[in-house]
């Protein structure tokens, strides 16, 4: 065992403090000694101080029950100064490199290093791939959809062991394959695909394949050859081989609290410690998260199971393979602070309870119970989740660079979560997810969140879904929804003081039947709000610069309020049958906009008008003295308090673009409704109506309404229905439809149609020789 340097103060029996410092010398088993010899002295606060230098971990570092302290004694793990000290679930590789071919080098590596990351003079670099890494390039960096054409296929010797990524087919989070051989006819035999809990086939369009030696073919590209422990590399320009440290990845967990309930794992602090070299794990990524789109895997860089009143003060996560921190299962007060979080493979921090702890869980979207089944206890059945935790003053970018379903921070099957002045940004999805409706008192305010779903689409920088088990209730009285929703979301959510922009999504968007939502002082600078079906959604005093608000496929007596907001465009509803008189108030941009919002029945006590903002082109959207926004009850809230706030995280982090300081762009034309056999039909078109159908793109024709009495409803058809083709022929417009009927008229046989319904394509057969043809 290593020698341990102590420090006490005070005599032994009677000491204030205990300090151990450690060298780097000492290596990683001397961080475990030196937590194995802080148990015996749990009456006095122990720090354990690393000098500067990497540790490289022959195992996890574990923290157990047995290492529990008193908030008196608490025990500490830190940099000793302000040079880094890098924990490294790795190792390092000492090369012996010699030349190969076509500018690759090859080394002979230990039998046992079977790793997916490799990094040079701390950087990493990419997996043998194609297409070759395009740092502009999105999804995946590069995509193709020729990636695994047998063609391509049948020019690699052996591509077992390497992976296909892919994102889902509607762009819902991505797939991962592990490659185990191949057919005949050059096609991939593979392994995978169950890393989306809305399972559908991969995209086409959008795919890559790694950890092939035949595309080693781009500086910064590597391979190992696993059969005979050979590693080759493609050196980037300007590297130095000879001197360059290289190192590779080993664990999926640097550190890991694993305590319970009943033994908690308590009053431990990381601090100041940059962690590394950490697994990739998405193939492990299977676990489903009740009826949301996630799957998880259950781990992370630091993973804490059974903890309390555990801090991660200050720390860098620098490029781990996949979660940086899991806090799963029973935890309260968990802190993560003052923390950077860069190139995470997945999330960034994951909250998320025990299935156990949910009353009527189910885990597949297309599950619903029905109104005798569910038990109407409120709240959890078990204390195992996650509560009274909290993130703040961190950092996190550039996330989710292998895995596409993932957030910089996720909260599920959790309560009372604070996210504060957190700077999130260059997300493949939602930057801030809330994964479902139990138990509610999250707290999201002073962040600034942007650049996200930069990778997928039909999501935004806030996200949330609330299927809980009031959700597609099944006779259920309509009267009886509104408190039934509150039965998991039992204590309001909370967004406030934050800055949000989403390009590819919304800014805020509230999903399938997200309840119980307090939303107010935000600014939302390109994406709007969205509220589809939900209760109790308060949305007060936000400014929409240049967007607007999105109503979706709304309850009756949904209890919904939108009020005091500033808005720059007309709203966008799609599928909006049941109105709330509680959307009053309001600064509309035009009297077109006024008099289209009083056709809907809202409105009525808003008005027309420019906001006439302090000073837009610095982001001052606060109003002048004489903004008609007074008049609307609209009040002035900070705008200097979005994001991280310790300097130096502030030196690091990128700000939002802002919109131009000019008028808000037009919407284009409404796409005109057309009536047909009694239903009235539109071309689907926006996001929004691609949203509100769940389609997987914007294609086919939508059916705004088909009464009960019409041919159309005779023969099949619903309002909310996507037409895609009728007999055979594609449908993109009204006309199409008609047409494509018609030919068929004349055929007088049965006609395929095909539709998109409750969010999965299936067909219809129609008989048009029916006397009410």
């Amino acid at each position: 065992m290593a020698l341990l340097t102590v420090t006490i103060t005070g005599s032994m029996t009677e000491a204030q403090e205990f300090q151990i410092t450690l060298s780097p010398a000492e290596g990683g088993r001397a961080i475990a000694a030196a937590v194995a010899t802080a148990r015996q002295h749990p009456a006095v606060p122990v720090q354990i101080r690393l000098q500067a230098g990497t540790y490289y971990l022959d195992q996890p570092l574990v923290f157990t029950a047995a290492d529990a302290r008193p908030a008196n004694a608490p025990l500490t793990l830190e940099a000793a100064g302000d040079a880094p000290v890098t924990l490294s679930a790795g190792r390092r590789i000492h090369a012996q490199w010699t030349p190969y071919q076509r500018g690759i080098f090859q080394t002979p590596v230990p039998a046992d290093a079977a790793f997916d990351q490799l990094f040079v003079n701390g950087q990493l670099q990419h997996l043998a791939r194609y297409p070759n890494y395009d740092p502009s390039a999105r999804p995946f960096h590069g995509s193709s959809p020729h990636a695994i054409d047998p063609a391509r296929v049948r020019t690699w010797k052996n591509p077992v062991g390497g992976f296909v990524h892919a994102l889902h087919g509607a762009s819902w989070g991505s797939y991962s394959y592990l490659i185990t051989g191949v057919n005949p006819d050059g096609t991939l035999q593979l392994e995978g695909g169950w890393q989306n809990n809305r399972p559908g086939k991969m995209s086409a369009k959008y795919r890559m394949v790694e950890g092939i030696f035949e595309e080693l073919d781009a500086p910064g590209e590597w391979y190992l050859d696993r059969t005979a422990h050979i590693l080759y590399f493609m050196p980037p320009k300007g590297v130095d081989l000879d001197r360059a440290v290289i190192e590779v990845s080993g664990f999926d967990q640097a550190v890991d609290f694993a305590g319970s309930q009943k033994h908690p794992v308590t009053h431990i602090t990381l601090r100041h410690l940059r962690i590394m070299h950490t697994a990739r794990t998405f193939m492990k990524t299977r676990e489903p998260l009740l009826r949301s789109d996630w799957r998880i895997y259950r781990g992370g860089a630091v993973t804490i199971v059974g903890g309390q009143d555990i801090t991660i003060d200050g720390c860098t996560f620098d490029h781990v393979g996949g979660n940086a921190v899991f806090v799963s299962d029973y935890n309260r007060r968990i802190v993560v602070e003052h923390g950077l979080i860069d190139g995470a493979g997945a999330s960034g921090v994951c909250f998320v309870g025990s299935v156990s702890a949910v009353r009527n869980p189910l885990l597949s979207y297309g599950q619903s119970l029905s109104y005798d089944q569910i038990d109407k206890t409120p709240g959890p059945k078990t204390p195992d989740y996650p509560a009274d935790c909290r993130v703040e003053d961190c950092l996190i970018h550039d996330i989710g660079r292998v895995e596409k379903q993932v957030a910089g921070v996720e909260i599920d099957m959790a309560a009372r979560i604070t996210v504060s002045h957190c700077s999130i940004y260059n997300c493949p999805r939602a930057g801030i997810n809330i994964g479902d409706g139990c138990w509610g008192g999250d707290v999201i305010e002073y962040c600034d969140v942007f650049n996200t779903v930069l990778e997928t689409g039909d999501n935004g920088s806030f996200n949330s879904w609330g299927r809980d088990r009031y959700w597609h209730l099944r006779q259920a009285p309509a009267e009886d929804l509104p408190a039934l929703a509150r039965l998991d979301t039992v204590e309001p959510n909370t967004i406030r003081n934050s800055r949000w922009r989403c390009d590819h999504g919304w800014d805020i968007d509230l999903d399938d039947g997200s309840s119980n939502y307090r939303i107010y002082n935000n600014i939302c600078l390109h994406g709007g709000i969205k509220n589809r079906e939900g209760y109790y959604r308060i949305v007060e005093n936000n400014i929409m610069v240049d967007c607007t608000f999105y109503p979706q496929v709304w309850f009756v007596h949904s209890q919904d309020v939108f009020a005091h907001n500033i808005v720059a465009q007309a709203y966008r509803p799609a599928l909006m049958y049941h109105w709330s008189k509680g959307i009053d108030d309001n600064l509309l941009p035009d009297p077109a906009s006024l008099a289209q919002s009083h056709k809907w029945g809202v409105d009525q006590h808003s008005i027309a008008g420019q906001p006439r903002f302090v000073d837009p082109s610095r982001g001052d959207y606060r109003v002048q003295h004489d903004s008609p926004a007074l008049k609307i009850g609209f009040k002035n809230f900070p705008m200097n308090e979005f994001g991280v706030t310790s300097p130096g995280l502030r030196a690091l982090a990128q700000t939002p673009a802002l919109p131009d300081a000019g008028p808000a762009p037009k919407s284009g034309p409404a796409q005109p409704a057309v009536s047909w056999r009694g239903a009235t039909l539109k071309k689907l078109t926006g996001l929004g109506e691609q949203s509100a159908t769940g389609m997987d793109s914007q294609r086919g024709v939508l059916i705004v309404s088909a009464p009960s009495g019409s041919e159309a409803y005779a023969l099949g058809l619903r309002r909310g229905d996507v037409i895609l083709s009728c007999a055979g022929q594609p449908t993109n417009t009204p006309a199409a439809v008609a047409q494509a009927w018609a030919r068929a008229l004349q055929s007088r046989k049965p006609v395929p149609l095909e539709i998109w319904r409750r969010q999965q394509q299936t067909t219809l057969t129609l008989n048009p020789r029916s006397p009410s043809r």
